[in-house]
């Protein structure tokens, strides 16, 4: 296939995705059960993956889930299409993930601290043929990721989120964020660097993330 066709083809696909997501859009503003069904089979899982990366307290994630998508269909009819419905919805979560953490880390520094708590993050997808080794070796190396990134600054974690763990765009970010995509990527090289440097503290093996 030649550069120009592949560039079409491209193209084409991009204005049909766009004209299913105004349908979408349009269904959910008219107030479709079945659209808003739709809505969460396909963003719930990936909005949660998000939010628990976010929040202080992981087990916290599905709370914060729910509040986002009750802002989400309360504010449907607001969307106007200035950007993707994807970029719309992970901003509202990224919004209320931040607001929770902030409030989690006020109440934290009231309240005495159980020994008995226990953060415990999503789980893990393992395949069939994982040994126990294996499934031990990929939880110890979770949990150290998931530690070093809740000990960065917000802005760093949440660009070193979006990027490395949802797989979005600079582009896509900078609009979710509100910032200059020059912004996202000074961001994202600091927060490479101090995840690195915090990993390396923890005995991480190099080349972990």
């Amino acid at each position: 296939m030649s550069y120009v066709r592949t560039v079409e083809a491209a193209l084409d696909r991009a204005s049909r995705i766009a004209g299913e997501e105004a349908t979408l859009v349009a269904e959910l503003q008219a107030g479709s059960e079945g659209a808003f069904a739709y809505l969460l089979g396909v963003y719930q899982t990936p909005v949660f993956d998000l939010v628990s990366h976010i929040v202080e307290n992981p087990s916290d994630a599905a709370d914060v889930l729910q509040d986002v998508f009750v802002k989400v269909f309360r504010r449907i009819g607001q969307f106007q299409g200035d950007s993707s419905l994807k970029t719309w919805i992970y901003k509202i979560a990224i919004h209320e993930a931040s607001n929770h953490r902030r409030s989690w880390l006020r109440r934290f520094r009231r309240e005495p601290v159980s020994l008995d708590a226990e953060t415990i993050g999503p789980p893990i997808a393992q395949s069939r043929e994982d040994t126990p080794y294996q499934m031990l070796e990929k939880s110890e190396r979770q949990a150290l990721v998931r530690r070093a990134l809740a000990s960065l600054a917000s802005p760093y974690r949440t660009v070193v989120v979006l990027r490395e763990i949802e797989g979005m765009s600079y582009e896509e970010i900078a609009q979710v964020l509100g910032v200059a995509e020059g912004t996202v990527k000074s961001r994202l090289v600091r927060g490479r660097e101090l995840l690195r440097r915090k990993l390396a503290g923890y005995g991480a093996p190099s080349g972990i993330i």
